[in-house]
């Protein structure tokens, strides 16, 4: 009996084999499938989103330029490569009040109904991304700041926004690199003349509405915009092509 059922033992294994075969085979093909669906789901995912911001963008393209490049002209900043970040957390002070409520800041005043026009809060970070996804836009100085001078006065700027003026997200203190220098002088004289950064719920405002009243005069303002712009930024992976 033990000797039949020895002999016996090979063919059940292979019978069991034979059955369950086609259902491993078929189970591991639809294994692979979802995998492929998965990715082509979160490839077309990130294709839409991508489209939405574009979509949405045009709304602010009409001030900051199609590139996000700015304009002097109407005070708008050039905020192509933006950390997507930064931008979210700026268009959320605007739609709150946090920024854009003070009557002397007429450029924040401007910014605020556009931020409150978008249709949905989902719309932020999409917008914000799009923004960090283009490349960053270059300008000359304007203002004829001192460069050299800037560098030593950029020391009390570096410990937040970092000495290659790249930013640093865990303090929220966003990237200057690349900015121009009208825009900086004119949102640092902002802060000292308390017009920004008097919200109590502007955390990252009031910590540096200090930082910009420590400027002696419109010349240091002038010379460490002037060094600021000098600064290279970084590019975004995943920037488009213009």
């Amino acid at each position: 009996m033990m000797i039949e059922n020895e002999a016996a033992g090979p063919e059940i294994v292979r019978q069991i084999l034979k059955s369950w075969l086609p259902l491993v085979l078929l189970s591991a093909l639809g294994a692979a499938g979802c995998q492929v669906r998965a990715s082509a789901d979160a490839t077309s995912s990130t294709s839409s989103s991508a489209s939405r911001g574009r979509e949405l963008f045009e709304t602010c393209a009409a001030c900051h330029g199609t590139h996000g490049e700015g304009s002097s002209e109407i005070g708008a900043p050039n905020i192509a490569g933006m950390n997507a970040w930064y931008v979210e957390a700026e268009l959320r002070k605007f739609r709150a009040g946090e920024r854009g409520a003070q009557f002397d800041d007429i450029e924040g005043m401007r910014m605020r109904p556009m931020a409150l026009s978008l249709p949905t809060e989902g719309d932020i970070p999409v917008i914000a991304k799009y923004v960090e996804s283009l490349p960053p836009v270059r300008h000359a100085p304007v203002l004829g700041g001192d460069s050299k001078m800037g560098k030593r006065r950029y020391a009390l700027c570096s410990g937040c926004h970092n000495p290659d003026g790249g930013g640093n997200e865990s303090v929220k203190a966003p990237r200057l690199a690349g900015l121009d220098d009208w825009y900086l002088a004119t949102e640092l004289k902002k802060f000292r003349g308390g017009v920004r950064g008097v919200d109590p719920r502007d955390e990252e405002g009031t910590a540096m509405a200090p930082m910009a009243k420590s400027l002696a005069n419109e010349k240091v303002i002038r010379d460490i915009s002037a060094y600021i712009s000098t600064l290279q930024p970084a590019v975004n992976s995943g920037t488009q092509s213009q």
